[in-house]
């Protein structure tokens, strides 16, 4: 590292605490924000050991050795990005404020070229220029790229949690189970409960499943196409099904589809169908 780059280097993280607080002096109200002016004080600390992570990260782009700078950007895009997910930040919210971040940072690099004990050429501040804004825009990238990851996987969770509780498989006695369906049943509900309901009834030894329908808000032709396929499923895995809940129109229309329920037991109510078995339901007063 040449002298004039190592003065800045110093200068820059000598003064890091000073960025930072005119940094978060530009912040205004923004309710729900994590950058909010009136955000309490714990929020404030984050922020403000974040942005001495962001200040030490882009300065170190000044070093000949860019294995530091590297480093440091990946802990920072890491930690920033786990931060904004878990905060529920907007990514163009964290862009902003980047921004903000290097318009700061540049203010005081302009204030160090202009103080009369220095001497700096064009070629330095153009060389200096290129080294800055490059390092801004690599944190930009990495952070974008890291938000991506943790909010795909945050969604994935999520449906997987939404088709689990989709189709939820629910013993109640010794291989004995009930499957109740809640909702709209749309294409891709029916394929999941289609694909996932024998293989959870397998892992459970499930021997007799209760197909409970009367909390689906629609239960046109295509469901009854689908409960069909399924019980013809589980029938071929010697697993007994129980109907109950379907309106008397649907099963008339599946007869007319070629859909013959005729040889599966159906009952009115889920209640009617366990009792049925013997099994009651507990009450509650």
């Amino acid at each position: 590292m040449n002298k004039l780059d190592e003065d800045l280097y110093r200068y820059i993280l000598d003064n890091s605490s000073t960025i930072t607080e005119n940094w978060l002096a530009l912040r205004e109200r923004q309710i729900g924000s994590i950058y909010s002016v009136d955000s309490d004080e714990g929020v404030e600390e984050l922020l403000w050991k974040q942005n001495t992570l962001t200040i030490k990260t882009v300065t170190n782009a000044l070093l000949e050795d860019k294995t530091a700078f590297v480093e440091s950007m990946d802990q920072w895009a890491t930690l920033v990005a786990k931060s904004r997910v878990e905060s529920d930040t907007p990514i163009y919210e964290v862009l902003e404020a980047l921004n903000k971040v290097r318009e700061t940072y540049w203010g005081f690099i302009t204030d160090y070229m202009l103080q009369d004990d220095v001497e700096i050429t064009k070629e330095t501040i153009i060389r200096w220029s290129q080294l800055i804004n490059r390092a801004f825009d690599q944190l930009n990238r990495e952070f974008t790229v890291q938000y991506y990851l943790l909010t795909s996987e945050r969604l994935r969770a999520q449906q997987n949690l939404i088709n689990e509780l989709g189709a939820p498989v629910i013993p109640i006695v010794d291989a004995i189970a009930v499957l109740p369906l809640i909702g709209e049943i749309d294409t891709f509900r029916a394929k999941e409960i289609l694909d996932k309901t024998p293989i959870k009834c397998i892992s459970k030894n499930v021997s007799h499943l209760f197909i409970d329908l009367s909390g689906v808000s629609l239960l046109d032709t295509m469901v009854a196409h689908q409960v069909y396929q399924l019980i013809s499923t589980l029938n071929l895995l010697g697993i007994q099904s129980t109907i109950s809940g379907i309106r008397p129109e649907v099963a008339q229309t599946s007869i007319q589809l070629g859909l013959d329920f005729s040889q599966v037991s159906t009952h009115g109510t889920l209640k009617q169908a366990l009792a049925k078995q013997g099994i009651k339901l507990y009450e509650g007063n």
